[in-house]
C-alpha cells in the first residue's frame, strides 16, 4: 500500500493504543494459568495476533471479544503442540514462546517470516547445547526439545531482554529454583521489568538479586485473574511528535508511573527542540526512528547506543539515513552511534520506502505532514498500530491510500 501525507498541522485530541509490549505478557501468563482470565485492551496489531497463535496452537483456548479476549490457560509442562507455533514477524512472540515450548519436552517447531528468522537467535541456541536440549534452525523455522529444567542460566544482556524475559515466563513453574545471570551490560532494563511487573500481576514473583542477577522461585503457578492493557508510550510517541511542528497534539492513556522505557520520549523531545544534545537510547531502541525524524527537522543529534537497530524489522539506522537524505537531511551511522546533522530541510522529491517497518512509515509520516510526500509499503503499520491513519487523520492530517501500481 502506498499513502500519501499531506502537509497540515495536527490539532485536538488522541488515545494512545494500547502496548503491544504488555499485551503480549500479559496474554502469555494468562495462557499459563490453570483457569479463565480476561485480559483488556488487545489491540489487533500483527504481533499480538501471533502470540495468540502460538498460545492456541499450544491449547490454550482465547476467545477474543472486541478488545478483550478471554484466556483459558493450562500447565505448558503437559502443552502438546497441534501444528507449528506461526510467529509471523514478531520477535517478541518467537523469543518469549521457545522457552514455553521447552517445558514439555515435547518436539516444537516456532516458524516465522524471513526476516524474523534472519534475527539473532544464539543466545537460546547456546542455552540449549549447554543444558542439553534440542536445538535446530534454518531459514523458515527454529526445532526445539526440552524439557526445560531448573539451573544457573548465564545470559547476556547487550543483545536482547526478550531472551531474559522468555525464561523468565518457563522457570516459575519448573521444579526447583534458578538463578539468571546476565554476563554483559543490560541493555532494555526497563522490558525485563515490565515482565517482572506482568509476572507479579497473575501472582508469580521473580527478584532481582543484584544488578546482574535475578532469582526465579520454581514450584509457582500463575494465578487467573483480570487485568488491563496499558497505553504505548512507544507509539505515543509517533503521535505526539505531530505536536513539535506547529500543531497542538494531547495524547491520553498513559500511565504516568508505567515501567516502559520509552516514556522518556518527552524528555528527549525537548532536547531535541532546544539544541543539538546527545542521547542514549540503549534503553529505548523502539525511540530511534521517531527520535531520528525529530532531529532532522530541528537541530540534529548525537544519538549512542544504538548498535541493536541492525536487528529490528529493518537496519533502522540504516533505513533512515537512506530516507531521510531524501529530505536533504545528513546522516552518519556509526558501530553504535548514529549522528544527524543540521541540514536544509526540504520536501523529498520522491516516494519515500517504508523498508518493511512499521516505525520507520510512522517515523516518515510525521516528517511528511511538514513536506507532503507518499510513502510505499505503509501496511507496514499492522505490526504495532493498525490504526496509526486513522488516528492522524483524526487529529486533522489528510491521508489518502492506495494500492501500489495505481500511483
Amino acid at each position: 500500500m502506498q499513502v500519501t501525507v499531506h502537509q497540515g498541522r495536527a490539532e485536538g485530541s488522541v488515545q494512545a493504543p494500547p502496548s503491544k509490549s504488555m499485551a503480549h505478557r500479559l496474554l502469555i501468563c494468562a495462557g499459563m494459568c490453570q483457569g479463565t482470565s480476561t485480559v483488556r485492551g488487545i489491540s489487533g496489531s500483527e504481533d499480538v495476533l501471533a502470540t495468540l497463535d502460538c498460545l492456541r496452537a499450544l491449547g490454550v483456548e482465547c476467545e477474543r471479544q472486541g478488545d478483550t479476549v478471554t484466556v483459558r490457560g493450562r500447565d505448558m509442562r503437559s502443552a502438546s503442540p497441534e501444528g507449528i507455533l506461526s510467529c509471523r514477524e514478531s520477535g517478541s512472540t518467537l523469543r518469549f514462546m521457545l522457552p514455553i515450548a521447552l517445558l514439555s519436552g515435547k518436539n516444537v517447531m516456532l516458524s516465522g517470516s524471513k526476516s524474523l528468522m534472519q534475527r539473532p537467535m544464539d543466545v537460546y541456541r547456546t542455552l540449549c547445547e549447554e543444558k542439553g536440549m534440542v536445538y535446530l534452525q534454518d531459514g523458515e523455522s527454529v526445532f526445539v526439545q526440552g524439557p526445560l529444567r531448573a539451573g544457573d542460566y548465564a545470559v547476556v544482556g547487550n543483545v536482547s531482554s526478550q531472551f531474559i524475559s522468555g525464561l523468565l515466563f518457563a522457570l516459575p513453574v519448573v521444579e526447583g529454583d534458578s538463578t539468571l545471570r546476565i554476563s554483559t551490560p543490560i541493555e532494555s532494563r526497563s522490558y525485563i521489568n515490565l515482565t517482572i511487573d506482568a509476572l507479579r500481576t497473575f501472582g508469580v514473583e521473580v527478584v532481582w538479586q543484584d544488578e546482574h542477577t535475578l532469582f526465579v522461585r520454581g514450584g509457582q503457578s500463575y494465578r487467573p485473574t483480570d487485568a488491563e492493557v496499558e497505553g504505548d508510550y512507544s507509539n505515543a510517541a509517533f503521535l505526539d511528535a505531530l505536536g513539535l511542528f506547529g500543531g497542538k497534539v494531547t495524547v491520553g492513556g498513559l500511565r504516568e508511573d508505567s515501567l516502559q522505557g520509552d516514556r522518556v520520549y518527552r524528555r528527549y523531545f525537548d532536547m531535541l527542540c532546544k539544541g543539538t544534545p546527545t542521547i542514549h537510547i540503549g534503553d529505548c531502541p523502539d525511540l530511534g526512528p521517531i527520535l531520528f525524524a525529530v532531529a532532522a527537522a530541528k537541530n540534529g543529534g548525537i544519538f549512542n547506543g544504538t548498535r541493536r537497530l541492525r536487528i529490528k524489522e529493518s537496519d533502522r539506522a540504516s533505513a533512515m539515513a537512506e530516507e531521510l537524505r531524501r529530505f536533504g537531511t545528513a546522516l552518519t551511522v556509526y558501530e553504535d552511534t548514529v549522528v544527524v546533522y543540521p541540514a536544509d530541510f526540504h520536501a523529498p522529491s520522491e516516494a519515500l520506502q517504508g523498508h518493511n517497518d512499521h516505525r520507520i512509515v510512522m517515523a516518515l509520516s510525521v516528517l511528511l505532514t511538514l513536506t507532503g510526500g507518499s510513502i510505499r509499503g505503509a501496511e507496514a503499520v499492522a505490526k504495532s498500530y493498525p490504526d496509526f491513519f486513522e488516528a492522524i487523520r483524526a487529529l486533522g492530517i489528510a491521508v489518502t491510500e492506495e494500492e501500489e501500481g495505481r500511483a
